[in-house]
């Protein structure tokens, strides 16, 4: 089996619609996604309460960092003048797309492009996805229970 030309099995753009426009965001270079990669696990570690890497995490890049992540769509966003809830917006889905998947992303997207706002799947979802549809089976160890004996009425009381 040969190889397929790598181009033609990644999906690389991300497409996002914002004021009735279609915003096409181009896959980051390589030097851009390991970047934010860096910036991505620098936060966690911050947010976790260990040291935080101001040569990763600086306020001031916050700006190339969108600029970054949305490629060519950034100065078609400010072009049209979009507001910044909507550009943040787009850049937060940009970043988890490209340190995660689609899917993901289009999950903060529907979350108003906000992480914190993505909730876990609750318990009874979880179940009903399949998890918990077999029977329990029964001990194995080879032992059984004896049944419980029948209590005596009360004619033994008297």
């Amino acid at each position: 089996m040969a190889f397929e030309a790598l181009d033609e099995l990644l999906d690389e753009t991300l497409v996002l619609p914002i004021g009735g426009r279609h915003y096409t965001i181009p896959a980051p270079s390589a030097e851009i996604g390991l970047r934010v990669q860096a910036i991505v696990q620098a936060a966690a570690v911050a947010a976790s309460g260990g040291d935080i890497n101001t040569t990763v995490l600086g306020d001031a890049d916050e700006v190339d960092l969108y600029r970054d992540v949305l490629g060519t769509a950034y100065e078609q966003m400010l072009a049209d003048g979009i507001t910044w809830p909507a550009l943040k917006a787009a850049a937060r889905t940009a970043v988890v797309w490209i340190v995660q998947d689609k899917a993901t992303a289009e999950r903060v997207w529907a979350a108003g492009g906000d992480p914190s706002r993505l909730t876990p799947p609750n318990r009874q979802q979880r179940r009903s996805d399949g998890a918990n549809t077999t029977p329990h089976q029964g001990s194995t160890s080879g032992t059984s229970t004896r049944p419980a004996r029948p209590r005596a009425k009360a004619a033994r009381r008297r």
